[in-house]
């Protein structure tokens, strides 16, 4: 991620104008941007940085603002329905990876959740302060230098998969599982007990509640509308970023992510 697009992360976050020494405070605490030299970003840097986007920045009585409410300059796009978040992207692999994972796609959740398709396609989600996660899995994206924690597609809709099941926990989600685990939440003991299906536990409504909030505070989200390829194309994706929290298909899939969940399902088959 650039300096830049780390900026427009934050400032969208925050969702207010904030000075220069402010955004500076906030990258260095929650890791989204790193200095080659490991040192501190410092106010000046950020205004300079301001002045060579003047796109996509605004610096009026000191503070800092995106000049766009979404920090996305308008682009020019095929004519679409008004109710899509994210432009349909062609069949071309390499044009739909880039529409999926470029920083500056990503929304806060609150805003963009009513305007998930009925549709099949992709999604990523970033986290915007990984210090809020437990200082292991911080230091694993440390040293991925990145901020993606989970990669998925939805074979027949994005709005049942991805919003309902992964991040409203309407289902068995397999990403809410993970998530819930490495925060350190378990199910209800024995709450898988004569459940045919043994591995899709669920934790209580007052930790889904808990869960959820989270993924509203620190989330940021994107997807594209694919019907073709999908399996191949994720599992390009999973190769070429490693997220966090993928399991299937990652090659630098997390053991520890492995055994909290194996812990989780132990505990919801009353074996723990």
């Amino acid at each position: 991620m650039t300096l830049h697009e780390a900026m427009q992360l934050v400032l969208k976050v925050k969702a207010r104008a904030l000075s220069a020494s402010e955004i500076a405070e906030n990258l260095n605490q929650n890791g989204l941007y790193h200095k080659g030299d490991g040192s501190k970003i410092k106010g000046g840097q950020i205004s300079a940085r301001v002045n060579d986007y003047p796109q996509l920045f605004t610096k009026l009585n000191g503070v800092i603002s995106l000049k766009s409410p979404t920090g996305i300059p308008a682009i020019k796009t095929h004519k679409t329905p008004t109710n899509r978040a994210i432009v349909k992207a062609d069949n071309n692999t390499s044009a739909l990876m880039e529409t999926l994972m470029k920083p500056k796609n990503f929304k806060a959740i609150q805003k963009v959740e009513n305007k998930v398709p009925d549709r099949p396609g992709l999604y990523c989600m970033r986290i915007v302060n990984p210090k809020s996660l437990n200082p292991f899995f911080l230091e694993v994206l440390q040293q991925r230098n990145h901020n993606i924690i989970y990669i998925g597609l939805a074979s027949k809709s994005l709005k049942k998969r991805f919003l309902g099941q992964e991040l409203r926990a309407t289902g068995h989600g397999t990403f809410f599982r993970s998530l819930g685990a490495i925060l350190g939440y378990t199910p209800p003991k024995g709450s898988l007990m004569g459940m045919k299906n043994q591995n899709n536990y669920k934790f209580s409504p007052k930790h889904q509640e808990e869960i959820i909030d989270w993924i509203n505070k620190n989330l940021v989200i994107n997807w594209v509308e694919v019907d073709d390829n999908l399996n191949s194309i994720e599992k390009e994706l999973l190769t070429t970023y490693l997220p966090l929290l993928n399991l299937a298909g990652n090659p630098r899939k997390l053991i520890e992510v492995s055994q909290l969940r194996d812990k989780c399902k132990r505990i919801a088959r009353g074996n723990n």
